[in-house]
């Protein structure tokens, strides 16, 4: 199961990224984590920048409704959803991981 929380602000959503893979995708769970792998390498927040836009297109989101809350240099990282409520977000998280098995 995916780890959300609801805070004032928006949906709290943890991610496990990994840059520097082939491509950008979100690739599966790891530990109650969203894999998310980024071309990018972890570098001036490239890789940051990257997981946030990658998390934005596959969940039907604007880019600006998605911002790094935490792990700016760690691999384990949380990502504030702003606009979506909690249950619409794992319900577009699910489609996302069951689209990415087809």
């Amino acid at each position: 199961m995916i780890e959300l929380r609801q805070i004032a602000e928006g949906v709290l959503l943890s991610v496990q990224a990994q840059p520097r893979a082939r491509r950008n995708a979100v690739t599966g769970l790891n530990a109650g984590r969203l894999k998310v792998a980024v071309t990018q390498a972890a570098e001036k927040g490239k890789a940051n920048a990257a997981v946030a836009s990658v998390l934005a297109e596959a969940l039907g989101l604007s880019a600006s409704q998605v911002r790094l809350a935490r792990g700016a240099t760690s691999t384990k990282k949380e990502y504030l959803v702003i606009g979506v409520p909690l249950e619409e977000l794992r319900f577009s998280i699910a489609a996302c991981l069951s689209e990415r098995e087809k």
